[in-house]
C-alpha cells in the first residue's frame, strides 16, 4: 500500500512538472509597440528540478513528501552560449537563502529547464551569508564575469539586531557557467555597493564598473544614483573615484533609488542602458524599469533619456512576495537584432519580453524627456496634439 502511494504521487508530480517545463509560450499583442510580453512566466518555483526537492528513496520518504522547499525564482542574469539561451537565476529556498542556478532554453521564450545542479560558488575568507542578482558580462579579456550582491551580517551591530547587513559586490568568473573562480569583492570609497555591473570593454586600459554607491541599506532621500568607476585590476578590483551617471530626482520614478540592470548593449548611436527606478507610494515602494542611452566613447555620459518608466508591473505581475515590483538584470541581443528582456515580477517569478535594437534606439532618440514639472508635461502633450492634427485629418478622409 505504501509503495503504491509513493509511486502514484511520484507519477503525478513528474507528469505535472514535465507539463509545466514544456508549456509553450504565446506572444501578446503590444499596445505601446515597444515590446511584446508573453502569456506565461518562463521560470517559477515549479520549474525547480524534482531531485532537488524530493527524496526518491521510498524507504526514507514513503509518502513522497517534499524534503527541501523553494520559494521563488527571480532576478536572473542572461547570456547566450553555443546557441542556448541561459539564465543564471536567483533561487530562494524556503529558508530564505538565495543561490544561483542555470536554466537553459532552446529559444529564449519557453522550455526553460534547470541544469542538473545549482552553481557551487567558491567562497572568500569571509563567507557569504546570502548572494543574489548576478549580472553577466562577456568581457574583452576572454572571461564571463558574474557580478552579484553578497551580504554578510554587520559585525558592528548589536547582538539584538539580527537584520542589519553589509552589502558588497562579489566577483566571480567562468568560461562555461559550470566552473567558477571567485575573486575578491569589489572595493570602493563610497560605502556599500549593490547593483554593480561590469562594462564589457576596457576603458583607458582598465576594468570599468557601473556602481550604485550607498551608505545605508536603502539609501532613501540621500544624494546618489548610478555611478561609474575604473579599477586597474580585476583580481583585486578597487575603485578609488566614482562619477555619477544618472542621479536620483525628486518626484520621478527613481526618486528613492535607482540601479543599473544588465550590462549595456552597443548600438551605432550609443550604449543602450536598462535600469530600475524606485519611488514611494501609499502601498509601499514601486519598482519599474526605464531606459537611457550613453555615449559610445564615454559610456558614463547620458545622451538620451526618455521620460518615465519603460516597463511597469501589470496584472498578475503586481502580486507576489514583494508586490508592485519589476526588476531586470539580464537581457540578450540576438544576431538578428532581437532583444530578449528577462525580468522578474514581485520577487517571485521570471518573465520575458521581446523587442529589437531598432525599436529601443528609436524610443531613446525620439521620446520626450522628463521636464520635471507638471505644467511642462502638459506642454509636451499639447505639442504632440498639435503636431498630430494634420495627420489625423488625413486619416478621416
Amino acid at each position: 500500500m505504501v509503495k503504491h502511494h509513493f509511486e502514484k504521487r511520484l507519477h503525478v508530480i513528474q507528469k505535472q512538472h514535465e507539463k509545466l517545463v514544456h508549456k509553450k509560450n504565446k506572444k501578446r499583442f503590444s499596445n505601446n509597440g515597444l515590446y511584446n510580453r508573453y502569456k506565461n512566466p518562463i521560470i517559477t518555483r515549479g520549474h525547480i528540478p524534482l531531485h532537488w526537492r524530493y527524496d526518491f528513496n521510498p524507504e526514507l520518504n514513503p509518502h513522497f513528501m517534499e524534503s527541501i522547499g523553494f520559494n521563488a525564482t527571480f532576478n536572473a542574469g542572461a547570456i547566450k552560449l553555443d546557441g542556448k539561451y541561459l539564465l543564471v537565476v536567483r533561487v530562494e529556498g524556503n529558508d530564505r537563502k538565495s543561490f544561483f542556478a542555470v536554466a537553459e532554453s532552446p529559444n529564449g521564450i519557453d522550455n526553460f529547464r534547470f541544469w542538473d545542479r545549482p552553481i557551487s560558488l567558491p567562497q572568500t575568507e569571509n563567507p557569504d551569508v546570502n548572494v543574489y542578482d548576478m549580472r553577466l558580462t562577456n568581457h574583452d579579456d576572454g572571461w564571463i564575469y558574474g557580478i552579484f550582491c553578497t551580504e554578510r551580517k554587520d559585525a558592528g551591530a548589536s547582538a539584538s539586531d539580527t537584520s542589519t547587513a553589509i552589502a558588497a559586490a562579489g566577483i566571480a568568473r567562468t568560461k562555461d557557467l559550470v566552473s567558477w573562480e571567485r575573486l575578491p569583492d569589489l572595493k570602493s570609497t563610497s560605502g556599500q555597493q549593490r547593483n554593480v555591473v561590469l562594462f564589457p570593454h576596457f576603458v583607458e586600459g582598465k576594468y570599468a564598473f557601473y556602481t550604485r554607491p550607498q551608505d545605508g541599506f536603502i539609501d532613501v532621500g540621500n544624494g546618489g544614483g548610478i555611478g561609474f568607476g575604473l579599477a586597474s585590476s580585476i583580481k583585486n578590483a578597487e575603485i578609488k573615484e566614482e562619477v555619477l551617471v544618472d542621479t536620483k530626482q525628486y518626484h520621478t520614478i527613481y526618486e528613492v533609488k535607482n540601479g543599473l540592470g544588465p550590462a549595456p548593449i552597443k548600438t551605432k548611436h550609443g550604449w543602450l542602458q536598462l535600469a530600475h527606478g524606485v519611488r514611494n507610494t501609499a502601498a509601499g515602494l514601486r519598482y519599474t524599469l526605464y531606459l537611457f542611452m550613453t555615449g559610445l566613447e564615454k559610456p558614463w555620459v547620458v545622451t538620451h533619456k526618455p521620460h518615465g518608466h519603460f516597463m511597469a508591473p501589470i496584472e498578475k505581475e503586481r502580486v507576489g512576495d514583494v508586490s508592485n515590483v519589476l526588476f531586470s538584470n539580464g537581457w540578450i541581443k540576438d544576431e538578428d537584432g532581437t532583444i530578449y528582456i528577462y525580468y522578474a515580477s514581485s520577487d517571485t517569478r521570471m518573465h520575458v519580453a521581446t523587442t529589437s535594437v531598432d525599436k529601443l534606439v528609436d524610443y531613446c532618440l525620439n521620446s520626450p524627456e522628463d521636464n520635471l514639472h507638471s505644467h511642462l508635461s502638459v506642454k509636451t502633450i499639447n505639442y504632440l496634439i498639435d503636431s498630430n492634427k494634420q495627420y489625423i485629418k488625413g486619416l478621416d478622409k
